[in-house]
């Protein structure tokens, strides 16, 4: 099977252009003059596995611990570092759902743009906590241990 596809072939040929995509390769499929690429969830984890997101933990005066994702400027506060970890998970997916939701918005602004790829791979594990994980780099501020 070719990697472009007329949409048409698609329609066509559902099952096999998933089979394809699913046990074989990505292939493209061209509308009109639009051309869209169609994959698989773990060739797309491949492509975005190298975005990976700063997560900065500071303790502050009062004892708890405050969280910066320094790509998205996503803030959270929470009593424990566990905590936080779990605030700034749920920050995050609270972040790429309302940015999924107003995308024409959020993608065509010049300052969020950028958060496409981290917001993507978020949106595509939503429901696996453990995997969203995955995309913090930790760093604990302050000299405190991680």
């Amino acid at each position: 099977m070719n990697q472009v596809i007329k949409s048409t072939d698609v329609r066509k040929n559902w099952s096999e252009v998933i089979d394809t995509v699913v046990r074989k390769n990505p292939v493209f499929i061209k509308r009109n003059r639009d051309i869209l690429t169609f994959l698989s969830l773990e060739q797309l984890d491949l492509i975005l596995d190298f975005y990976k997101l700063s997560l900065a933990i500071f303790r502050e005066e009062d004892g708890s611990y405050t969280g910066s994702i320094d790509e998205l400027d996503i803030l959270g506060n929470a009593g424990t570092k566990e905590e936080i970890i779990e605030v700034m998970c749920d920050e995050l997916i609270e972040y790429a759902e309302e940015y999924m939701e107003n995308f024409d918005m959020y993608y065509h602004s010049s300052n969020r743009k950028s958060h496409f790829p981290y917001v993507y791979k978020v949106i595509a594990h939503e429901a696996d906590r453990e995997k969203i994980k995955q995309i913090f780099i930790i760093r604990i501020e302050d000299g405190l241990d991680a």
